[in-house]
């Protein structure tokens, strides 16, 4: 038997534990069936056999991205309209990007934006601002965190939320002098992001996803976890399976939003693991924790900087559970088999996941749980120790380093970085840290993350502490082997070992021999999933 695709003249970092590099490789079936030199892999080409050349290339796993949400991204990318910095560089060019979308919007129908990151476009507008742009539309800003938003005068109404609505449970309705500013938090905005999601289908998310997988591919992802998905799009991504639309692989993580998902899943009893190569339940997710760059994340001490109108004074953030209904929750899909995973950002929110994570395991002790802290962005040294002791995974938010450090240094303090995703001090302590973009809040493109991991400092200049730097190797392991591990597919993919689906990128450039500098502006050449080029540049 002939292998199906071979790739040559390569310059292969498998990533496996001995980091082990070699020059070709060969896959049959989707799997890898030989590694070696160029000249003995050559010798296995059959007449059927496509091969690639990557004319010296380096050529590392694909990128494994534990933590994202491709089904909201793939409706924003269908429907909605983007205003990151990259769009607008003022609060005059985002009304006006209001005004333009808003022309086109029939009246009576909602206009939705995403991205928006305040604090590079001249901070937010007001609501009168808002109301003149939007022409009378209904209009609804999701800020680049997914935590807060702006809403119109229209949007209140079509809400029916006025001046003197309580705030719902875990949300605020910002108010100042008595009177609404449009910016609306956590569980307030979802009043509004319901009103705006009420009609997509589910052949939208699977039209949309179309083009989540291309952007992937492109940026060398090949296999993405879907934080806290929606059992809408559990269904889209089953038809999708079906019906031979995957290009690239998808995790699930059930949605605790959605409040009847996880119990029906332990009612039937399906467990962490369940279905196939191509899509598989990772395991459930809660999101007590928020937004640092929001300054909603919860803290143990108060936000620096000047509060937004609107804002409570002083200001340590919020948590959207009870702890006894978060643990009773928890422990019930951890005795049932599911991985339990719950967001914790601020100090004050990662001891609360703990502190519900520890009771579960209390109740029901397995050594290797794999229990993991989403985004854990700051790890004091208290904290560290009991992520060590509980044996906990950091699964951290990278993709925040380079597009939100700058609104963490100044809400936090250049201080605090010293604290914020401490790779150096995770990985010396033997704490399993993966690295994820928690796109669309952030790009889909991991380099920039890498870079920052790497070199402590954001493409705009911001200090990240440069104690917590790592290598390079380390970074590049955050985002394949552990990214696999911490959703127990290690045997499966995150190195290219024989055996293992042939998963692989090929770059421009050397990002582990070459300028660190230079890793922010990594292009990948060729993605491959499973022995075929899905991607190629």
């Amino acid at each position: 038997m002939h292998p199906d695709f071979v790739l040559l003249n390569a310059r292969i970092a498998t990533i496996d534990a001995a980091g082990t590099e070699c020059g070709a490789l060969a896959a049959l079936n989707g799997r890898i069936v030989a590694l070696g030199d160029s000249a003995a892999i050559r010798d296995l080409i059959g007449p059927g056999t496509k091969v690639l050349d990557a004319e010296g290339q380096r050529v590392l796993p694909g990128i494994v991205d534990s933590h994202a949400h491709p089904d909201a991204y793939a409706i924003r990318l269908r429907a909605w309209t983007l205003v990151s910095p990259d769009r607008v560089r003022t609060r005059d060019e985002l009304l006006a990007a209001i005004r333009r979308r808003c022309e086109a919007v029939a009246p009576g129908r909602w206009a939705a934006f995403y991205r928006l990151n305040e604090r590079a476009c001249g901070g937010y507008p007001t609501l009168a601002e808002l109301d003149a742009a939007s022409l009378g539309r209904p209009i609804f800003i999701l800020r680049t965190d997914g935590h807060l938003g702006l809403a119109n005068s229209a949007a209140f109404a079509a809400c029916g939320v006025t001046a003197e609505t309580p705030d719902p449970a875990f949300g605020r309705f910002d108010k100042h002098g008595g009177r609404l500013t449009g910016l609306v938090r956590e569980t307030a905005a979802h009043v509004f992001l319901n009103a705006v999601h009420g009609q997509d289908s589910e052949a939208d998310i699977a039209e949309g996803m179309e083009m989540v997988q291309d952007q992937c591919l492109a940026a060398g992802i090949t296999s993405v976890a879907n934080s806290l998905c929606p059992s809408k799009a559990i269904s889209a991504y089953q038809r999708m399976h079906r019906d031979g639309r995957w290009r690239m692989r998808m995790g699930i993580i059930a949605s605790g939003r959605d409040e009847p998902l996880i119990p029906h899943l332990i009612g039937a009893g399906i467990r962490s693991g369940f279905g196939d190569e191509w899509l598989r339940l990772i395991g459930v997710e809660w999101c007590p924790d928020c937004s640092t760059s929001g300054r909603t994340a919860a803290y143990w001490d108060p936000y620096l900087g000047t509060p937004v109108p609107g804002e409570p004074v002083p200001n340590t953030g919020m948590l959207l559970y009870e702890q006894d209904d978060l643990t009773a929750r928890a422990t019930a899909a951890h005795k049932a088999g599911l991985q339990v995973m719950i967001e914790g950002v601020g100090d004050r929110g990662i001891d609360f996941a703990l502190d519900v994570m520890e009771a579960a395991l209390a109740a029901h002790p397995i050594d290797d749980h794999r229990m993991r802290v989403e985004h854990c962005c700051y790890v004091t040294p208290a904290i560290l120790a009991r992520l060590k002791r509980g044996g906990f995974v950091d699964s951290s938010a990278t993709g925040f380093m380079d597009e939100l450090g700058e609104a963490y240094a100044a809400n936090r303090g250049q201080e605090a970085m010293r604290w914020m995703w401490p790779h150096r001090s995770l990985i010396d302590a033997g704490v399993p840290a993966p690295g994820h973009s928690d796109f669309a809040v952030c790009r889909v493109s991991p380099w920039t993350a890498i870079a920052a991991m790497v070199n402590r400092r954001t493409t705009g200049g911001t200090d990240l502490d440069a104690r917590e730097a790592i290598t390079t190797r380390e970074a590049l392991r955050a985002y394949t082997w552990l990214g696999a591990w911490a959703q127990r597919e290690e045997h499966e993919k995150g190195s290219l070992e024989l055996g293992k689906l042939a998963d692989l990128i090929v770059l421009d450039r050397d990002v582990l021999d070459g300028d660190p500098a230079a890793i922010a502006g990594t292009q990948v050449r060729a993605t491959i999933v499973g022995g075929v080029v899905r991607h190629q540049a």
